[in-house]
């Protein structure tokens, strides 16, 4: 993989991170988060969204159910934590001083 695409990915699994910790419970399917996504300029497959959040749930960062035809994923304390900029992850872009 190029710098570039690591640095793209890195940035996909912050942005994933962030979004459900926007949620009230932390919680949200693959649909929801492939959009939120989208509005901030990362347009995913639905494939390769659920594969950032596999690779995310190996790391401990999140886990993720199967509801339906949806993989809802919910955010860990560990994950909470990286996305606030309280812990770092190897793969997970850190967010800057004017993200938190």
């Amino acid at each position: 993989m190029s710098d570039y695409a690591d640095l793209v990915g890195q940035d996909i699994r912050l942005q994933l991170l962030r979004l459900l910790a926007q949620d009230s419970d932390y919680a949200v399917n693959d649909t929801v988060l492939g959009q939120g996504l989208r509005l901030l300029g990362h347009d995913l497959s639905n494939d390769r969204v659920r594969a950032e959040l596999g690779w995310l749930e190996e790391v401990g960062l999140v886990t993720v159910q199967p509801v339906g035809p949806y993989r809802v994923a919910q955010l860990t304390q560990r994950g909470l934590d990286v996305a606030q900029g309280r812990a770092r992850v190897e793969g997970v872009r850190r967010p800057g001083p004017g993200e938190l």
